[in-house]
């Protein structure tokens, strides 16, 4: 069998894209996800995403972890499949789609993406670390020396020993600024540091601003893979109107046996 894909990249974090209008991905084939993500083997991502119909809005996200399961939201992901799908001639630079986690709304301007994210209503305020789900769970740390730290080493010891078999992402921060934030994820399912994690940084902004180390309602990401800006509007002990915005490119397609 032959398979087209597409590789894209939102600040590092890169995704095999596949249009599955017309239904021709195996999509339990957990081995087939993992060897095409994989690094060395495949063609490399830390997941892969189809692009499917759907009668209710423009097209339908189907999000695989490199690990080769079906797994909750992915903010960069959900903005590469945006751009995908303007490429692809889906839409234009208005669009809605659905997601595992809901209905989503998106447009794209110059290579700029910027998604709506779903509504936040519960935030977990710990003594040395927030807890919230932006479509996926997510912890979220100050540290110290931030780019010294071993993230894959450290993440994993939370990511297994506080939240078990399940798990959660792990964010490391650093405040940079009154609105800027620098940031370091372990990602679940990739089991290792991303170079950037769309639903982390939307994580992030609103744990710093639900903690007060800003007021401002727009903030600056900073990533290893780039910048992303997150704004949102404060919604009684929630937040609404979430956006997740930064730029996500073709970095090139071809076909692959499998």
């Amino acid at each position: 069998m032959e398979l087209n894909f597409y590789k894209y990249q939102g600040t590092g974090n890169d995704f095999v894209m596949i249009d599955n209008r017309q239904d021709i991905f195996p999509k339990n084939d957990t081995k087939l996800v993992n060897f095409l993500c994989d690094r060395k083997f495949g063609i490399g991502a830390d997941g892969l995403i189809l692009l499917e119909n759907d009668d209710a809005t423009d097209f339908k996200m189907v999000y695989y972890n490199a690990d080769g399961n079906e797994s909750s939201m992915c903010g960069n992901g959900g903005r590469c499949l945006v751009a995908f799908a303007k490429f692809l001639n889906v839409i234009e630079d208005n669009c809605s789609f659905i997601a595992v986690d809901g209905l989503h709304t998106a447009s794209v301007a110059g290579g700029i993406v910027s998604l709506a994210m779903q509504n936040v209503a519960k935030i977990d305020v710990f003594d040395t670390y927030t807890f919230l789900n932006t479509g996926s769970p997510h912890h979220v740390q100050l540290v110290e020396n931030l780019m010294h730290l071993d993230v894959k080493e450290n993440g994993a010891k939370l990511r297994y020993g506080k939240y078990g078999s399940k798990g959660s992402n792990i964010n490391f921060v650093a405040q940079e600024g009154d609105t800027t934030f620098s940031v370091r994820t372990y990602e679940r399912g990739v089991e290792d540091e991303t170079l950037s994690c769309g639903t982390g940084v939307t994580a992030v902004a609103i744990a710093m601003h639900e903690t007060a180390k800003t007021t401002s309602n727009k903030i600056t990401l900073k990533t290893p893979g780039g910048e992303l800006k997150v704004s949102f509007e404060k919604n009684g002990v929630g937040y609404k109107n979430i956006h997740l915005v930064g730029p996500a490119t073709q970095v090139f397609s071809g076909i692959i046996k499998v």
